[in-house]
């Protein structure tokens, strides 16, 4: 392990810092007195994540794309880089599989160079469009390696590949959890999740889009519950590599959640169908038996509570910079 600086301070690295989850996951570690270097290219990161953290003495930001080696000193590593909506994920394909892959032979390189533990965000997108339900760790997935959302899908499986090679070949201090939908303040307005989506088309009083016919389930977990998580996770010891699943097991449809938005928010918004992307999941449920036997872990925050954080966050946000907002593209399918 790494020599600790500044009378047992931790020194941590997070890359995708200036995204959804890092910048919640900075706040975290700073909060517990860590030191924090937040590394992001901002290709889907927002630096007004983190303006917040700018002036805080314990906080430095560094534009860098983990695609390419990073030299520093640090105590652990948090793997959070990788566009994680189809919106942006497709954009540039070939772009995303190398962040997933040539970012985790960097970083996991950097883990051992140092000799600290590296945590690794992948995704319940692994387990494809799941034959099994709720999806437990020991389930391989039915994953289409060809389609148009291999490159995430495939990209993040790759990753786990790695780290755990890494483990058994080198020793590694890894943690691999997967993350299930996750919502919360400072998601990206247009990226193509149902909840921004679906939150924002109803304040700005747009027809709420569905894709298929709203039967199609997945599990939602608010932020601050998957961060917990995350530490937990990391403070679990060497025993506990992963794969864990991080998630809410609540369930409920696409058209539900729509529903329960456009009451919350009330105005014109009409509910309106389109057709189901290629590949996008009937059901996505996470089994946290794992995580609650481990870690002591299960979410606390319900999803009326959480939707009701997240649409005051976007309240401010279209009424500030609704113009800006519009000009993109809401358009897409749940991640």
């Amino acid at each position: 392990m790494a020599k600790r600086r500044n009378y047992g301070r931790r020194r941590v690295l997070i890359t995708g810092g200036a995204g959804f989850l890092g910048s919640h996951l900075a706040d975290r570690l700073l909060a517990r007195g860590d030191e924090v270097l937040c590394v992001d290219n901002l290709f889907t990161g927002d630096k007004t994540n983190i303006d917040h953290l700018a002036p805080h003495p314990r906080f430095d930001f560094m534009r860098h794309d983990v695609t390419m080696p990073l030299y520093v000193e640090v105590d652990e590593i948090w793997n959070l880089a990788c566009p994680a909506s189809p919106v942006h994920y497709q954009h540039d394909p070939v772009q995303t599989t190398k962040t997933s892959v040539h970012g985790a032979i960097n970083m996991l390189g950097l883990a051992k160079r140092l000799k600290v533990p590296i945590f690794q965000a992948s995704t319940s997108e692994v387990y494809g469009d799941p034959s099994i339900h709720p999806q437990p760790e020991q389930y391989w997935g039915n994953v289409n390696p060809i389609g148009p959302r291999s490159c995430y899908d495939e990209g993040k499986r790759c990753a786990e590949t790695l780290f755990f090679d890494y483990h058994r070949q080198h020793g590694i201090d890894i943690k691999v959890a997967r993350i299930f939908n996750t919502y919360g303040p400072r998601m990206h307005a247009s990226d193509g999740r149902v909840v921004s989506n679906f939150i924002v088309q109803a304040l700005r009083g747009e027809d709420i889009t569905i894709y298929g016919d709203g039967s199609q389930t997945r599990s939602f977990c608010y932020v601050d519950d998957l961060i917990e998580g995350f530490v937990r996770m990391m403070e679990a010891g060497p025993d506990l590599h992963g794969p864990v699943n991080l998630g809410n097991p609540s369930e409920f449809t696409i058209r539900e959640l729509a529903e329960m938005v456009l009451a919350k928010i009330g105005g014109p918004s009409r509910l309106v169908t389109k057709p189901l992307p290629q590949d996008d999941p009937l059901q996505r449920r996470p089994d946290i038996a794992l995580a609650r036997r481990k870690l002591g872990w299960k979410p606390t925050v319900a999803l009326e509570d959480g939707l009701d954080r997240t649409i005051a966050y976007f309240r401010a946000i279209v009424a500030e910079t609704g113009e800006r907002i519009g000009e993109r593209s809401l358009a897409g399918v749940d991640a």
